[in-house]
């Protein structure tokens, strides 16, 4: 696993729909900037989501919704560039311009225990791995078995595991509860940031057309 200088600036990306931003998210960034040492780490919501079956909500929503839930986080910056970004959206374009940014620094990319099984997919994934530290989040502390690191055996150095509690929500729950009109029974407030559910109430997102 990677072991980095403890004098270089650090700094981080969180890459994700945020469709909508829940607690398990809020708890994975600050248990990155704790974990890791973090100078900054970027929030990104994805733009094009050429990779998703399902059609996400508006840019603007979500980006609104991901600087609700993390923006008042010590050390967090909610970044708009790939919102912003025309066509498809590649975690290594990205991952380029923090790192011409910020000059010397280490980059770590934080990512869930799905994705990282989906990794050799991702476009680039062999110069992400480059460039930065894949730090891999389960919430379920015993799906990263050691096969799935087999492949990546010369290159286990560039891997980190991020400890996060057991935290039984997604956003494909909350999108559902919304739908189906049981939010408010369910206690959607339980699930995520408190001015995000005043968000999503207030536009009137996920609910059933």
């Amino acid at each position: 696993m990677a072991t980095p200088s403890p004098a270089e600036k650090r700094v981080g990306m969180f890459g994700g729909a945020f469709d909508p931003p829940h607690n398990a998210h809020v708890a994975l960034v600050q248990e990155a900037i704790r974990q890791f040492g973090l100078d900054t780490l970027y929030v990104v919501p994805t733009g094009h989501a050429w990779h998703k079956s399902r059609a996400l909500s508006a840019p603007a929503h979500r980006l609104a919704m991901a600087k609700l839930a993390f923006g008042d986080i010590p050390g967090v910056r909610v970044d708009e560039r790939e919102v912003q970004r025309a066509g498809p959206t590649f975690t290594m374009d990205t991952l380029l311009a923090l790192q011409e940014e910020n000059p010397g620094a280490q980059i770590y990319l934080f990512i869930g225990a799905d994705q990282f099984a989906a990794f050799r997919q991702w476009h680039r994934w062999q110069d992400i791995l480059d460039l930065a530290i894949i730090c891999i989040a389960d919430r379920a502390q015993s799906t990263l078995a050691g096969p799935q690191f087999e492949s990546y055996e010369s290159q286990g150095n560039r891997f980190a595991l991020l400890n996060l509690p057991l935290m039984p929500v997604s956003a494909t729950q909350i999108r559902q509860l919304m739908a189906s009109g049981a939010a408010v029974a369910e206690g959607i407030t339980q699930l995520v940031p408190e001015a995000v559910a005043r968000y999503i109430s207030l536009h009137q997102l996920y609910r059933s057309h």
